[in-house]
């Protein structure tokens, strides 16, 4: 798609500057893996089949990784050797052996407990940290049983539920199992992609994630500020032809206000509380968020082709992957479909001229966050990528559809580019593989708190943060 925008500089001269093809498409393998066939959808499945496939997998890839570093060692005048399962594991015998992180949390929520207080429920409850270093017990398991792990080594390393590691150590005459050290999956494997700095116009990806759209009169003029640049209509000449080299966007998640928070703020408290049929208040919906995200993006889309993924706070399903928000809701921008518009799921592979990416609307970094210290959110995002699973928790605390045959959040290959939406705030870094691999990390900071959007350069993989303020001087 080619699009053009203009500016007048008086009444007869005119600016004219030209966007480039966009290129980016999605990775059809992928995209049918992380799609749900709807007339199908079966939720009174087990969700111990999704372990079990993910363990399957990854056995083989964590078994090569621990043979390489393992192999031939000796520790207390015993050489180690593999065993095949963690029952198998003989107390005083050095060994190594793989399996699937369980942590028990007595601060874990517990989704059943709540049920029994309440009917119904709309999302897992919230907290910032469920970690408590003291009471937490890390567990490896496999389809045979569990092998309580101690010791420091295992205690300082990131890890999750879900997760699927190697760990070497022996077990004590107390039944535990001494870690002396772990190894991860480690980078898939990459498709070379030769970076590109010289001979032709830059050309940025807009990543944009936590727009928050409520459609209210007082919608932030900062959003208003966002939607004119993405248009080409704000800025002096250097910044409209900086603009015009953005040739795509993917609005990554909670482009819409979370519906409980514009209930809140509607509720007169002087009233008695409505009664809810299902926990849904049918009277208190609110259809201007989406009115107004529909017009924004039918407006958008006529200059710039773009990309809608669904977060937490959209009209889609809960559970991850979560699937495209139905163009039907947004009835001006669905006449762009196939042209400048597509509804995608989270998370979502595109390929833009050999460029891979991966990118989510970041429900499976902020899980992560729950389970360990600290707020590194790029060092979580890193451990995803080691760990070649996107979004290890689910099914267990981060909601997921109950797959029999496959886990689509394993990663087979390692893409050139990674980012989470919704963080607290922008970084990136880059991380490399042993065998060569490169990837370009990336936290897209929430819209709504920061005002902020990054830009992704496709052929340096250079990002850069454009900042929205009320009062900025725009020349």
């Amino acid at each position: 798609m080619r699009s053009h925008f203009c500016r007048i500089l008086n009444d007869e001269q005119y600016a004219t500057y030209e966007r480039q093809c966009d290129s980016c498409s999605l990775i059809d393998k992928y995209d049918k893996e992380l799609r749900i066939d709807r007339k199908t959808v079966k939720y009174e499945q087990q969700f111990a089949n999704l372990y079990f496939v993910r363990l399957s997998k990854l056995k083989k890839r964590v078994e090569k990784v621990a043979s390489d570093a393992w192999d031939g060692i000796s520790l207390w005048g015993q050489k180690a050797k593999q065993v095949d399962r963690v029952l198998d594991v003989k107390q005083g015998e050095l060994s190594w052996v793989v399996g699937t992180v369980y942590m028990e949390m007595p601060q874990k929520p517990n989704i059943l407990e709540e049920i029994t207080k309440e009917f119904w429920t709309v999302a897992p409850i919230s907290k910032d940290k469920i970690r408590d270093p003291e009471h937490d017990e890390i567990t490896l398991e496999d389809d045979s049983g569990r092998l309580l792990l101690a010791g420091s080594v295992i205690k300082e390393q990131l890890i999750v539920t879900g997760c699927v590691i190697a760990v070497l150590g022996l077990e004590t005459s107390t039944g535990e199992f001494e870690v002396r050290d772990i190894v991860l999956p480690g980078l898939a494997p990459q498709i070379p992609h030769q970076i590109s700095t010289e001979g032709h116009k830059r050309r940025y990806i807009a990543l944009v994630s936590g727009m928050e759209i409520s459609g209210s009169v007082h919608e932030e003029y900062e959003s208003t500020m966002l939607i004119e640049y993405l248009m080409g209509e704000l800025g002096s000449d250097a910044k409209l032809a900086h603009g015009s080299e953005i040739v795509h966007a993917i609005f990554a998640g909670n482009s819409f206000a979370d519906p409980s928070a514009l209930e809140t703020d509607d509720q007169d408290e002087t009233l008695p509380p409505k009664q809810k049929k299902y926990g849904y208040d049918s009277s208190a919906y609110k259809a201007k968020p989406i009115e107004t995200l529909d017009s924004v993006l039918a407006e958008i889309s006529m200059s710039l082709s773009v990309d809608l993924m669904p977060g937490d706070h959209d009209p889609t399903n809960l559970s991850m992957p979560q699937q495209p928000i139905h163009p039907a809701l947004l009835p001006n921008t669905r006449s762009f479909l196939g042209s400048s518009f597509r509804t995608v799921t989270n998370p979502c592979w595109w390929d833009m001229d050999g460029v891979r990416m991966l990118g989510t609307g970041g429900q499976n970094i902020s899980d992560v966050f729950k389970y360990v210290e600290g707020d590194d959110r790029l060092k979580m995002m890193e451990s995803t990528l080691l760990w070649q699973h996107c979004a290890p928790t689910a099914p267990d605390t981060l909601w997921s559809y109950p797959f029999q045959d496959k886990d689509p959040f394993i990663l087979d290959e390692c893409p050139h580019v990674y980012f989470a939406g919704n963080q607290p705030k922008f970084a990136t870094s880059i991380l490399t593989g042993a065998d060569g691999q490169s990837v370009r990390i990336i936290a897209v900071p929430q819209f709504s708190v920061t005002k902020e959007i990054v830009l992704l350069d496709v052929d340096s993989l250079e990002c850069e943060v454009v900042a929205f303020k009320a009062g900025a001087k725009h020349d």
